[in-house]
């Protein structure tokens, strides 16, 4: 009777053992399926050598790229081809975001429930929740010089705009490629976010400090430390609140304030703004930002300027800015529609609105009045942004070998029929305001007028 419970005992634990690993595989291949499938190995999907691969279209069906057998087609306009290459990618494979990189486990037809079993073997298409025309408007904002420009709705999560710069047409590359056109600034590059870092320090005083919105300082232009360092400010602002130091993006107030509230508390709260962690966009990875908390002094204040060592992915800095538009909580941004294909149908029903809070509703509330207050008492208003309900921040970051500053916009439109969020980032250009408000304008005044 022993022996027979025995072997018993030892069938069910084997039995057990099976069940974990069989349910072990199933996870990995609903992880890594499509990794898999696209292993070069596979003979399957390869034919002479490369893949049958589909088309990546834009989202109202704008063609923006096709595999063939001939190779890699592109969209008829120029201007569409060179603003969307780093989404595209070019025919040699060198944009580490491009389609036939990120997406080729889609653009191979590969799902969890069929694998890659097609009729025709031709691949799948696959449809962007960008918009080509958008992207061209951006691209050419940024008239030929280095930057990022990216837009997405900050209730549904769709990313409409992102574009990097410098480019190039990718069906009539120039014989010298430019210096960085490979990188994908709005993904995998980050930079100094200047006084747009301000709002976080911003949101940390107005949920830890009890008199975060009477607490004044005297700006008299700079402020002395030892050894001679010094925050300084292009002008003496007076005895300025929270609210105007905002306004006229006080680098005086924002030291101190930064020191009144400390480190440790900027650390949670570039933390909880998801300024210092990667996103997944559909398997484009962003670069996390990074940051050091001195314990004080002069770098400290810095750093709650958004100097020092402050370091922002543009992306990130987007989300941020749908956090703040959306009540706190923000919507991860998406690049894929939904397909037709059950892994895309699962995909997009788990993923559907995946949010996060990164502010409380009320600090929400109020940095949008005052980022409203900073386009109508100090960006130009309607003058300069007529027809939009923008509430924006600008920053000017000093940049150790450039001759000028990059130029920040960032910000969102207070409006439920055009519910997007944005980031300008041009590099070695000037003032945000003036820089990148001109081009967060041209870009938005398109995307609004439907056009």
């Amino acid at each position: 009777m022993k022996k027979i419970e025995k072997r018993a005992l030892m069938c069910l634990l084997f039995g057990l053992i099976l069940l974990a690993g069989l349910c072990y595989f199933i996870y990995e291949d609903w992880q890594e399926g499509g990794t898999w499938a696209v292993y070069e190995g596979n003979r399957d999907v390869y034919a002479d050598g490369d893949l049958a691969k589909g088309a990546l279209y834009d989202t109202d069906g704008a063609l923006l790229m096709r595999n063939t057998s001939d190779g890699m087609i592109f969209n008829e306009d120029s201007d569409i081809r060179s603003a969307c290459m780093h989404i595209t990618g070019d025919k040699d494979n060198n944009i580490a975001t491009g389609a036939n990189r990120i997406f080729l486990d889609r653009l191979i037809g590969f799902d969890f429930i069929n694998g890659i079993y097609s009729l025709n073997n031709d691949g799948e298409d696959v449809s962007l929740t960008l918009d080509a025309d958008i992207c061209a408007t951006a691209y050419q904002a940024l008239s030929g010089r280095k930057g990022t420009v990216g837009v997405y709705n900050y209730l549904t999560g769709e990313l409409v705009c992102m574009v990097s710069t410098p480019s190039y047409d990718p069906d009539d590359p120039p014989s010298t490629i430019p210096e960085g056109s490979y990188i994908n600034r709005f993904i995998s590059s980050t930079f100094a976010p200047g006084s747009t870092f301000k709002l976080v320090t911003a949101a940390a005083s107005i949920e830890t400090q009890d008199d975060a919105y009477s607490y004044e300082v005297d700006c008299t232009g700079s402020i002395d430390y030892s050894h001679g360092d010094e925050v300084t400010d292009l002008d003496a602002h007076g005895t300025v609140a929270l609210k105007k130091a905002l306004e006229v993006s006080c680098n005086c107030y924002f030291a101190r304030l930064s020191e009144k509230i400390g480190g440790k508390t900027l650390k949670k709260y570039v933390h909880k703004a998801g300024l210092d962690r990667s996103y997944d966009i559909d398997g484009m990875i962003t670069k996390a930002g990074t940051f050091d908390y001195p314990e004080g002094g002069v770098n400290l204040a810095w750093t709650g300027i958004g100097q020092w060592h402050d370091m922002v992915n543009p992306c990130s800095m987007m989300v941020y800015m749908g956090a703040i538009a959306n009540g706190g909580t923000a919507v991860m941004p998406t690049i894929i529609k939904p397909s037709n294909i059950v892994s895309e149908k699962i995909d997009a029903a788990a993923s559907a609105l995946k949010t996060e809070d990164m502010i409380d509703e009320e600090t929400a509330e109020s940095l949008t009045g005052m980022m409203r207050n900073n386009v109508e008492s100090h960006y130009g208003g309607e003058n300069a942004f007529p027809g939009l309900a923008l509430c924006a921040k600008s920053g000017t970051a000093e940049v150790q070998g450039q001759d000028n500053p990059n130029a920040w916009f960032v910000g969102f439109l207070n409006d439920e029929d055009n519910p997007y969020a944005f980031v300008v980032l041009v590099e070695d250009s000037g003032y945000g305001s003036e820089v990148g408000g001109s081009v967060a304008n041209t870009v938005l005044q398109d995307l609004v007028s439907g056009d």
